[in-house]
Parts: structure tokens; C-alpha cells; sequence
């Protein structure tokens, strides 16, 4: 799974994206500087389930903090975008290269409105401008690809009943499949012949296809800045079928780094952290508005909020722990090492071969480490879900 970090220049990406993972990237107030494309690990926040069987865990990847879980995802930040990208003006054609292999987009929105369309400071700028010209520029690159294809398309015979493979097989680069397709004919009714498509409708269907397969979570970042909340509340207002979230990466950045040096006791996601340290007056005053501006207003900075939400509502996956049911340790006595991802409506068979190929082909049963319930390869999997794979 990969999520893609989009916005303009200078919109504050590189500030989530540290926040979000804590590697070494540039930061300035400029535009583009990020350039090329930062990867780094993310991490979802969910219950553990060692607290239910009475264990302490040592996860393998991520990480454990008071019974929550933090599973990896991959995070990609991307070079700037500016209006006009899907005609490759400033990177545009090398941004719209890198995030072909996302699976959804985190457009993050400077909401405090001190940046322009390019990424270079203003005041008063509307942030609602952003929103509108990702979206176009994202509808333009779907369209653009579609009409590469629909000359030759709209000639065959054989239209109708090809059409959704016919259109998935050109939009395999960008992870469309056929039922992407096949849902929009059934929601939408699209002329039968390709003759009587208008530009008008080949363009809704090319914007209806981007936001299946590409699904997008606006950040209102910078929500501590003197305007922000102001802005968020007429963002929410025009665009009520986004989900925007209130967020400050600087707030998230400077309470894992503070917690990084032992001077506070900080989870991501949580609405306040304990000092364990000496302060000095600067670090005492910088805390103390982080906590009265944004977690005390808004409950968390956002970064965790936005991770989860992208993960588990935009993608709707699920969570699942490797658990014998009657050893929780693996091999090197590690206790549950390993919770994986899998897309929601996954079956016990789907997780032996995400397992490996081997436990797949020789699948005999799964049992619930929790219930010790036998489970055939059909059953339906449960977020949070603890099992072993009994093979031949």
C-alpha cells in the first residue's frame, strides 16, 4: 500500500511527511523544495491485542507504545504541483509519474492562505483554489490518457461488452481495474454507443474513475495560524462531500522530537503528552501552545487522524495478527511479531497466501487464537483479527 502526499509547492508537505516519519528530508519556506520524490514508512495506530492475552508484544516492524499498535504503510511526498501540470507545466509530468503506483492521495492544503498557487508567500490567498486545481489537474490526467485510447475504442464492434476491460487494461499503470469501471456504468447511465459520448460526459466519466481509484483526504495543515480555522470552516462548507481534517505537522513534528529526547512522554494521536524532563523557558512556552492551540482545540494534531483515516476509511483495510492458538511467540521467542494489512472482505485463504504462496496452496484451516473456533478458507476476515494457518 502506498499513499501519496500531493499539494503545491510550499504547502507544507515535507513538514507532514518528517512528522509522519521522522527521516531526513529538506524543509524550507520555498517553492519546490521538495524536488524529487521522498518514500518513507508511516504508521497506522490501532489497538494491540497483547493486553487481551495477558502478554507484552515485540513487533518485528513498527512499534508498540501502552497496548497501541503502530503498523507500517508506505508514504511517498511528491514534487510540488503547480496549475497546468497535467500539460507538464513546472514538474508536473515527473509528479504525475511518481504517484501512478499510489493507491490514494493525502493532498495537503495550506489553510492558514500565506501561500500562493505556486507555493510563494501571500496573505488573504483562498485555499479552496488548491483543492479546485488538484482536482482538475488530477480529472485532466485521467482524461488526457482516455482519449489516447477512445478513437480506436469507440470503433469496435465488440464496445459494449469489452468496455470495462478495454478500459482497465488502459489504466492498469494507474491501479484501475474493471470494477472500477463496471460500478460508474451501473451508477451513471452512459450513452451504450461510443458515438453518442459527448466531452462533457467522456470527461465525468475520466474525473468519476480518478476519484474510484484514486481516492483523496484534504489536510487543512498550518490550523495554528492566526486565519486557519476561519479558512477550515469555509472549506468544510463548499466542499461537504471531502473529508478535511484539521492538522499542524510542525505541533506533531516538535512533540516527537521532544519525546525523542526524553523531555516529554508523547503517543501520536493522543490529545495531550506528560513532561518526564527538564524544560527550559522557550521549550516550556512552545509546548504550552501546542497544547492550548491545537490539542486542546482539536483533539490531536491531525498526522495520526489523517494516517488512520486514509488507511482504514478511504482504502477501507484491516488488520490482522499471525497468532498460534496456543503459542503467541514465534521461532525466537519474539510475541507477536507481525500484524499485516489485507483490503477489508479478505478471506482466510486471501491471508495464508499473503502469508506465503506455500501456506495458500497447502491451506487446510485457520484458527482463532482467541476462541481456538476452526476456520475454513472462506471465512470473512475481522479487523483485528488473531490467527494460525494450519497447513499440510
Amino acid at each position: 500500500m502506498l499513499l501519496g502526499l500531493v499539494g503545491k509547492p510550499s504547502s507544507g508537505k515535507s513538514t507532514f511527511f518528517k512528522a509522519a516519519t521522522l527521516v531526513e528530508i529538506a524543509i524550507a519556506n520555498y517553492p519546490f523544495t521538495t524536488i524529487k520524490s521522498n518514500h518513507g514508512i508511516g504508521y497506522v495506530k490501532i489497538d494491540c491485542i497483547d493486553k487481551e492475552f495477558g502478554v507484552k508484544c515485540n513487533p518485528s516492524h513498527g512499534f508498540c507504545v501502552n497496548n497501541m499498535r503502530f503498523v507500517p504503510v508506505e508514504l511517498m511526498d511528491v514534487a510540488g504541483l503547480v496549475p497546468g501540470a497535467s500539460e507538464g507545466k513546472g514538474l508536473g509530468n515527473q509528479f504525475l509519474d511518481d504517484l501512478r503506483q499510489a493507491d490514494a492521495f493525502i493532498h495537503i492544503v495550506d489553510v492558514s492562505g500565506t501561500t500562493d498557487s505556486e507555493g510563494k508567500p501571500t496573505e488573504n490567498h483562498d485555499p479552496s483554489k488548491d483543492i479546485e486545481f488538484l482536482e482538475n489537474e488530477l480529472n485532466k490526467w485521467y482524461f488526457n490518457i482516455l482519449m489516447r485510447v477512445w478513437k480506436n475504442l469507440k470503433k469496435r464492434a465488440d464496445f459494449k461488452d469489452n468496455f470495462s476491460k478495454a478500459i482497465a487494461k488502459q489504466f492498469s499503470g494507474l491501479k484501475v481495474n474493471e470494477e472500477h469501471v463496471k460500478s460508474i456504468l451501473r451508477e451513471i447511465p452512459f450513452p451504450k454507443k461510443a458515438e453518442l459520448w459527448s466531452s462533457e460526459q467522456l470527461l465525468e466519466f475520466a474525473s468519476i474513475l480518478r476519484k474510484k481509484s484514486k481516492p483523496i483526504i484534504i489536510v487543512a495543515n498550518k490550523i495554528d495560524m492566526e486565519k486557519s480555522k476561519e479558512n477550515y470552516e469555509k472549506l468544510k462548507k463548499k466542499f461537504p462531500e471531502m473529508t478535511i481534517i484539521p492538522c499542524s505537522a510542525d505541533s506533531e513534528l516538535a512533540l516527537k522530537e521532544a519525546d525523542k529526547h526524553n523531555l516529554i512522554e508523547y503517543v501520536p494521536g493522543e490529545e495531550d503528552f506528560k513532561i518526564t524532563g527538564k524544560l527550559g523557558p522557550k521549550q516550556k512556552l512552545a509546548l504550552q501552545k501546542i497544547k492550548e492551540e491545537v490539542l486542546d482545540k482539536f483533539g490531536s494534531t491531525g498526522v495520526q487522524d489523517i494516517l488512520n483515516y486514509a488507511v482504514f476509511d478511504l482504502l477501507k483495510y484491516i488488520s490482522i495478527f499471525p497468532a498460534g492458538a496456543t503459542k503467541l511467540a514465534d521461532s525466537k521467542g519474539n510475541v507477536l511479531p507481525d500484524c499485516f494489512l489485507l483490503p477489508q472482505g479478505s478471506t482466510a485463504l486471501d491471508f495464508a497466501y499473503f502469508l506465503h504462496t506455500d501456506f495458500g496452496d497447502n491451506f487446510i484451516k485457520a484458527i482463532d487464537a482467541r476462541t481456538k473456533r476452526v476456520l475454513g478458507k472462506d471465512y470473512k476476515l475481522k479487523h483485528r483479527d488473531a490467527l494460525e494457518i494450519i497447513t499440510k
